[in-house]
């Protein structure tokens, strides 16, 4: 085990059970969580992007990716399981990638993001789909709709990883490794959510056209 992965474990298991506690408690706790969360995005978007021309694009994204984040946990008073099914879903999508893409390596999925491979994509869905029992645990789908469950599972899990790969590409255009260094093992905040500012977003917007119950 490499010193950067014994890191990287370390610190998801010290910041996995604190996001959580903020998550469920809410309040001004979660609001703490994401304003903070927010501007160190902003901080490291700045010196990821600064003088690009996609520089305002992504400015006015993070906007309304973290205004969907914090409206996606207040729609209603049970609201913070439907907020733990997507993050979920990005973690189990991001681990999944991680062990195939370590394990059986492969060949690449795009130039853009040179550690992205094939068996990392398959290994993404596989792992996401284990996240079902949670969905139905959670009580936001009925086990009767396993169908609707799969596809929104792979939705997410689909947008996660093109956001992922979206900032691969910007960091490769702006000849970064990391987005910065604040979390051991992972390097800034951004590298940690990239997908999640993009399925978060996207979630937001199924529930607001309830495409979900129209399928």
């Amino acid at each position: 085990m490499t010193n950067e992965l014994k890191k990287r474990i370390f610190s998801s298991i010290i910041l996995t059970p604190i996001l959580f506690f903020f998550i469920i408690k809410g309040s001004y706790y979660f609001s703490f969580l994401v304003i903070l969360s927010f501007f160190i995005a902003i901080y490291e978007w700045h010196f990821l992007a600064k003088k690009k021309p996609f520089y305002l694009l992504g400015l006015i994204f993070l906007i309304f990716s973290f205004y969907s984040i914090y409206q996606i946990r207040f729609i209603n008073e049970n609201s913070y399981k439907y907020f733990l099914i997507i993050l979920i879903i990005c973690i189990f999508t991001d681990i999944g990638g991680y062990v195939f893409g370590k394990t059986f390596k492969g060949p690449k999925l795009t130039s853009y993001s040179p550690n992205k491979t094939i068996s990392g994509l398959i290994g993404s869905y596989i792992f996401a789909l284990c996240s079902i029992p949670f969905l139905i645990y959670f009580d936001q789908f009925e086990t009767n709709y396993i169908f609707k469950i799969i596809i929104f599972v792979f939705f997410i899990s689909s947008i996660s990883q093109l956001g992922d790969i979206l900032i691969s590409y910007f960091k490769r255009k702006s000849k970064l490794k990391d987005t910065g260094n604040i979390i051991p093992g992972h390097g800034g905040l951004l590298d940690r959510i990239d997908g999640m500012l993009f399925a978060f977003p996207s979630a937001y917007l199924i529930i607001l056209s309830n495409i979900i119950d129209k399928i």
